[in-house]
């Protein structure tokens, strides 16, 4: 998608929308049931709190470069040359080179990765990384995550209201979010139509249709499985019981084994989808979308999740001042827009969508890239776990999927 930002258009002329998202590769490291619990398991700081992270000597003004931890295809590319036209602009314009690297395949493999480091105080080697809510929590609480010096990132200010305050940073003094999305049902329309007879998928009871089995895929993410599942049995996934998580794994188990669902899958489930193997999905937003106009996402009536992915700063990153430039330049609506035309995910920042009416109006009317107060309003941010809860729901729904 050729973008308009007059310091960039010319590196950016080739860039189109990828057809694969960051979500996509969520399982793409394929670690065990077990690691992953062991992996969201953290040690460290007290519960429901959290630990002053460690700092170092900060080396931005003398040596002007930054290192970058992100997902997978989740900033603009140009698709002809491979550069990446909004970083490009930020390191002309500011004269620091960064680092960029995409090895957050997973939430719990990329922890694994760096955990010992971490606890034991040292340096990982990045300046700047992206987490899921629920993982950024856990770095915030154990003290692996750095303070923000907000002098340094006027824009900051321009973070859309929504996600200004959140339960794990309500001032956010540790993270800027980097995009959201949703979890929800997506579908392929005209094969949809054609075996149902319906024209819009809006229910979980209607993915569990008997008209669909053996066509229906789930997610492997935990949160956003469960959370739709658990809304639809009108619970709250943010504030839910044991008995609640229990009544929803009884009706994913029922759908698994009765052959319901054909697989549960985090990263394939488009393949899936384009190939016909798969009419139906509990799917996320930006990868639906991203496919085209014969497919459909839809948040289902009782309620889907939102997620979100956040900046923050490691403990003992050497370049802080340097990553806090960056988080300020991601926040600047113009460049803001430039990204979310190219991931299609929820945008983050205030002004980006008046601004992404000089790159695609289409796009700037996007309720999934830019939605109303309604639609967020039926989503639901899944419930904050301690160590015990993810270990206990996160065995019960491996074993539900039948791992």
């Amino acid at each position: 998608m050729t973008t308009k930002r007059p310091e960039a258009i010319a590196a950016i002329a080739g860039t189109m929308r990828s057809s694969v998202s960051r979500r996509r590769l969520l399982q793409a490291a394929g670690i065990g049931s077990a690691a992953m619990v062991a992996a969201a398991c953290g040690a460290g700081g007290d519960e429901g709190g959290s630990t002053a992270a460690a700092s170092a000597e900060d080396m931005s003004d003398t040596d002007m470069t930054a290192n970058w931890s992100n997902w997978p295809l989740y900033i603009d590319v140009n698709e002809d040359t491979g550069e990446r036209p909004t970083l490009e602009a930020f390191q002309t314009e500011t004269g620091i080179q960064v680092t960029y690297t995409e090895d957050v395949n997973d939430n719990n493999e990329f922890y694994a990765k760096v955990r010992t480091q971490l606890e034991q105080g040292q340096d990982i080697g990045r300046d700047l990384v992206v987490l899921t809510d629920w993982m950024a929590a856990l770095w915030i609480e154990n003290g692996f995550a750095q303070t923000l010096d907000k002098s340094i990132m006027p824009n900051s200010g321009n973070i859309i209201p929504r996600l200004a305050s959140v339960s794990f940073d309500p001032n956010r003094e540790y993270t800027m979010p980097w995009q959201s999305g949703f979890g929800g049902l997506g579908y392929n329309v005209a094969s949809y139509q054609s075996a149902t007879g319906n024209d819009k998928l809006t229910t979980v009871d209607q993915l569990f249709d008997p008209a669909l089995k053996g066509r229906v895929t789930v997610l492997s993410e935990m949160r956003d499985t469960m959370g739709v599942l658990i809304a639809s049995q009108g619970n709250d996934p943010s504030n839910f019981t044991d008995d609640q998580f229990s009544q929803a794994i009884e009706l994913l188990t029922q759908q698994v084994d009765n052959g319901q669902i054909r697989q549960v899958t985090g990263n394939d489930y488009i393949a899936a989808l384009e190939s016909g193997d798969v009419i139906a999905v509990i799917g996320w937003s930006g990868d639906i979308i991203a496919i085209g106009e014969d497919f459909s996402f839809e948040m289902p009536e009782t309620g889907g999740t939102l997620w979100t992915d956040n900046m923050l700063i490691p403990a003992l990153a050497q370049h802080k001042k340097n990553a806090e430039l960056l988080m300020n330049y991601y926040y600047d609506p113009s460049v803001a827009a430039e990204v979310a035309a190219y991931v299609n995910y929820i945008c983050p920042v205030e002004g980006a969508q008046a601004a992404m009416e000089a790159i695609d109006p289409d796009l700037a009317s996007d309720p999934f890239i830019f939605p109303s107060q309604e639609l967020l309003d039926q989503a639901y941010v899944f419930m904050e776990l301690t160590a015990e809860q993810n270990e206990k729901y996160e065995r019960e729904f491996q074993k539900a999927i039948g791992n």
